[in-house]
């Protein structure tokens, strides 16, 4: 008895074909979803910058760029109104540079602890914790800088001020860890068994397996977390807001209270300030700055990994 393979069931094309046109307008409309909300991220990103844009531009049309940058009094608000923009400039690198000093070593080590050293059961149980501190809000952040660290300190150092720029800046160390030790962690426990493996053969120790070989291969990872730190540092607000005080004074001295920019855009948008007046129109002015400064620390974070995958690819 022969059998007609012929005759045998096959998939009618009319009854494939209506499945296969709703699959095309599912994607479709997924795609059409998933390109709106870019769009929409895109548009707030540009609406953002032209806002800032149009803003500084009425800003400095009233006081001249080489005054912006070469005053040495920030006093907007006063009648003798002062605008040189260093003053919060250099109030925000110095708790940047405190937070950094605090951050940078501390999430290193963590990172490489956590990857190196800690074992699989115990590095899903210090991460998580660790991870907790990033959902700690910045005003408990700042108010532990003020109320806590800010009064421990001055049993150390007599002339430490109630507000100042060492407590604020090393609660906002404590509150970047997290960033650092996160990111490095995942670049380094990103780097191929096989790198170690190697080196192990050749008769090296962990330790020069970690400094030689592990580090160098993540590096790429590790800056781009410090560059996120750094930028994150930068553009703080409740931390310094709270503890490191409202006195726009040039000074490097961590004793004093000072006013970074991202407090000073606090202090005038609580309200009392005209709207459309100029020294409202300051706040578009340092939010330009730390605008460009945070977007020449992600251009150097993009160009510095890209040349570091380049070289040892």
């Amino acid at each position: 008895m022969s059998i007609d393979f012929s005759s045998e069931w096959t998939p009618n094309s009319s009854l494939w074909r209506p499945n296969r046109s709703l699959n095309r307008w599912v994607e479709r409309v997924v795609k059409a979803i998933f390109g709106l909300f870019a769009f929409i991220s895109v548009l707030t990103t540009l609406g953002i910058v032209f806002t800032l844009i149009f803003e500084t531009i009425e800003f400095f049309q009233v006081v001249p760029l080489w005054r912006f940058l070469t005053d040495s009094q920030w006093t907007p608000l006063f009648a003798n109104a002062r605008f040189g923009i260093f003053v919060l400039i250099s109030a925000t690198f110095l708790t940047s540079v405190i937070a950094i000093l605090v951050a940078l070593p501390i999430g290193l080590l963590s990172a490489i602890c956590l990857s190196e050293y800690a074992p699989v059961g115990l590095r899903r149980l210090l991460k998580p914790a660790l991870e907790i501190l990033a959902g700690v809000p910045s005003v408990v952040y700042g108010y532990f800088a003020l109320l806590f660290v800010t009064p421990l300190l001055q049993k150390f150092i007599p002339n430490l001020q109630g507000f100042n720029a060492l407590s604020a800046g090393l609660v906002m160390g404590v509150s970047i860890i997290p960033l650092v030790a996160s990111l490095s962690e995942d670049a380094i426990y990103a780097v191929p068994r096989s790198l170690r493996e190697g080196a192990y053969a050749l008769g090296t120790t962990k330790r020069e397996v970690i400094t030689g070989v592990v580090l160098p291969a993540a590096l790429s990872g590790i800056v781009a977390s410090f560059i996120l730190a750094i930028s994150r540092a930068v553009g703080e607000t409740m931390i310094v807001a709270i503890a490191a005080g409202q006195n726009p004074t040039l000074t490097l001295n961590p004793l004093v209270p000072i006013q970074t920019m991202t407090a000073y855009i606090v202090q005038v948008s609580l309200g009392d300030t005209p709207a459309g007046s100029l020294a409202y129109k300051t706040i578009f002015a340092v939010g330009m700055t730390l605008f460009l400064i945070t977007l020449v620390l992600n251009i150097f974070s993009f160009w510095f990994v890209r040349r570091f995958r380049e070289k040892y690819e």
